[in-house]
């Protein structure tokens, strides 16, 4: 707990709640304007946390979720190899031509493609994946591909609110309460479905009915042959075994009394072994290293530095304050809360990105939990937190990791997509999402 006999702040004769308020909120604003990394942001505050005296290391590093932390690091690896394989570019292209290169076709197989990946590997990866796929494809059909880049963003961010491991903030709600896997699929893949149901039908009906290329444009998408992207073999089918088992074990996960981070780093050296195997001792050992390189140590450490900067809060009783505040403001009703914490999120999380908001988010919710009746009865209150965080992702360009990726994939393909452009589509498709999911939340549980 706070010591007000040690740190910086015993100097400065501060308010201990209004100094780690002051900290969040000055690293908040550093976020926004994007002027430093934002890791460097979060280890800077989560520093200067410890330096006056707010936490101590010990506490710092215990404020730290590290089943979070192990269930990215795992699943980066475990992609990061996996795409080496070339199945992700052998699932867009064959989507294509599927639908026999019909522009149309190929703008809802995209969508639909990427929302799948972003369900059971997360939608930064699927985008990363997907987009260069999809300039590809609209280049040989002489298409603009905003609207599919569009499409792209959307589904990515809607699709990977289905699942624990789709959407950074599910995945930090879920270890917080010990969800697993399924609990997600359950209670949020009814609303996501719908969702994305609605997403295709309109930009189907906006872009898509629109959209034409020639029969000579078409039969070089034919042409192409997805095989010819699988670049190994083996690879494929050991990545292909271990994601499988991964996805096995999130699912029975709360029977075999694991948590996901374990899992997730059992998979990543499962995989690791299986692809080193046999090798040279130089060769192997390149390999590793290649593969840890492709981690986003980056959002790892972004994650250490807020979760420490989050716990200061905690200690100095802010997010207890501000608990009370909201059961106040509620009137202890869990309905209530639930419209409020939905449509909050959603809003907060368009003007910021959605990760901070919902860490900040879980201890304040957790310390209303004995005023509105416990985890349970609560329960409607933290998936209102998973939808407006995840929904509220596609309100605005910076909203999202992914949102952000793609606009920097087309900056580098001359295509640029402005924030106000982008803003005409993404707030409709945003209010219209957290719209839905209100009626969803409505019917589910309150009725």
């Amino acid at each position: 707990m706070y010591d007000l006999e040690t740190g910086l702040n015993v100097f400065l004769n501060m308010n201990p709640q209004i100094l780690a308020a002051s900290i969040l909120i000055v690293s908040y604003i550093i976020l926004f304007t994007e002027k430093l990394n934002r890791a460097v942001v979060a280890l800077l505050g989560a520093s200067v946390m410890i330096f006056t005296g707010i936490l101590t290391q010990e506490t710092a590093l215990a404020g730290i979720d590290f089943n979070t932390i192990a269930l990215l690091i795992g699943m980066m690896l475990i992609v990061g190899i996996a795409e080496k394989s070339g199945m992700f570019q052998f699932a867009a292209i064959g989507a294509a031509k599927l639908v026999r290169a019909s522009p149309r076709g190929i703008l809802i197989m995209l969508g639909l493609v990427t929302a799948l990946f972003s369900a059971l590997l997360d939608n930064v990866t699927t985008v990363l994946l997907v987009v260069p796929v999809t300039f590809q494809i609209t280049r040989h059909l002489k298409l603009n591909p905003y609207p599919f880049l569009l499409m792209e963003i959307f589904a990515s961010n809607i699709g990977g609110t289905a699942t624990l491991i789709g959407d950074p903030p599910n995945i930090i709600i879920g270890s917080a309460l010990g969800l697993s896997f399924m609990d997600f699929v359950y209670e949020l893949t009814p609303i996501v479905i719908l969702n994305m149901l609605l997403l295709i039908v309109c930009f189907d009906f906006l872009c898509g009915r629109k959209m034409t290329a020639t029969t000579e444009d078409k039969a070089q998408i034919m042409e192409i042959k997805a095989v010819d992207s699988i670049t190994n073999r083996k690879l494929l089918a050991q990545s292909l075994f271990v994601l499988l088992l991964v996805i096995a074990g999130f699912v029975a996960a709360e029977y075999l009394h694991l948590h996901n981070g374990t899992i997730a780093l059992f998979g990543a050296a499962f995989l690791l072994m299986l692809h080193t195997t046999g090798l040279p001792h130089n060769e192997r050992d390149h390999r590793v290293e290649a593969a840890f390189a492709m981690v986003d140590w980056t959002t790892i450490f972004f994650f250490c530095g807020l979760f420490a900067i989050v716990y200061g809060l905690e200690e100095t009783g802010v997010l207890e304050l501000l608990g009370n505040y909201f059961i106040s403001l509620t009137k202890g009703s869990v309905v209530k809360a639930s419209f409020l914490v939905l449509w909050a999120s959603a809003l907060v999380s368009t003007a910021i990105d959605n990760i901070p908001f919902v860490a900040t988010m879980i201890p304040t919710l957790k310390s209303m939990e004995v005023s509105l009746g416990g985890r349970e009865a609560m329960m409607p209150v933290w998936w209102a937190l998973s939808l407006g965080a995840c929904f509220g992702g596609n309100g605005s360009l910076i909203a999202a990791s992914a949102n952000v990726i793609v606009a920097g994939l087309a900056q580098r393909e001359g295509r640029q997509i402005s924030f106000l452009g982008f803003l005409k589509w993404s707030l409709p498709v945003m209010f219209v999402s957290v719209l839905t999911a209100s009626l969803y939340l409505y019917l589910r549980h309150f009725i």
